[in-house]
């Protein structure tokens, strides 16, 4: 198929009709899990024909992981820049609020169960969000490195997105609480900056 065509079949979902899918599909997430998702499901509570849904994502992994990226708050770290890592990073995480931060929490918990049984999951992962979410941070970091907020040589640079996820599912696990900002830009402070040797006021 040439992108041309690809292009043109994408075309016939409009935007708000492809948010609405997404939707749909968190709710049926939240309801069932990934194991139990069915693009039946999908089609019967969207009103959509499954070869549309076929046709448009390919398959239930790239549908469910492009509508978890698309239920991320909008914009990019391009539009964040404060002046300094910490504004940077308090700003990004000031995206979602805290019941957004608690819903997100519970559907990334059964999805990174799933994950593991499942390589085209991983790899609309990978592909969707894990990739894009790295290359964001890599430029937050870029600009702190450009302004000789953080050393370039600093080996914590390879690991602040494993501490950014770490300190997020965490929360769940060890103080069975959901996460919330005010615990995200704690860590960041206590945990992140520091070991980026980065100033934290």
């Amino acid at each position: 198929m040439t992108e041309a065509v690809a292009a043109a079949r994408r075309s016939r979902i409009t935007p708000e009709r492809e948010a609405e899918l997404y939707e749909a599909v968190l709710d049926l997430l939240r309801e069932v899990g990934y194991d139990a998702l069915t693009m039946d499901a999908v089609a019967a509570r969207t009103r959509s024909s499954k070869a549309t849904l076929y046709r448009q994502w390919g398959g239930k992994a790239e549908l469910v992981a492009k509508a978890v990226r698309h239920s991320k708050p909008g914009g990019s770290a391009d539009e964040v820049d404060t002046g300094s890592l910490r504004g940077d990073l308090h700003a990004l995480t000031l995206r979602s609020d805290d019941c957004e931060m608690e819903q997100n929490s519970a559907l990334m918990r059964g999805l990174a169960m799933a994950v593991h049984g499942n390589p085209d999951l991983l790899r609309a992962f990978r592909d969707h969000l894990i990739e894009p979410e790295m290359a964001e941070f890599r430029r937050v970091l870029q600009r702190a490195i450009d302004r000789g907020e953080v050393r370039a040589d600093n080996p914590a640079i390879d690991y602040v997105m494993h501490m950014m996820i770490g300190g997020f599912a965490a929360r769940s696990l060890i103080d069975e609480q959901p996460p919330t900002q005010a615990f995200l830009l704690s860590y960041i402070d206590a945990v992140v900056l520091p070991a980026l040797g980065a100033t934290t006021s």
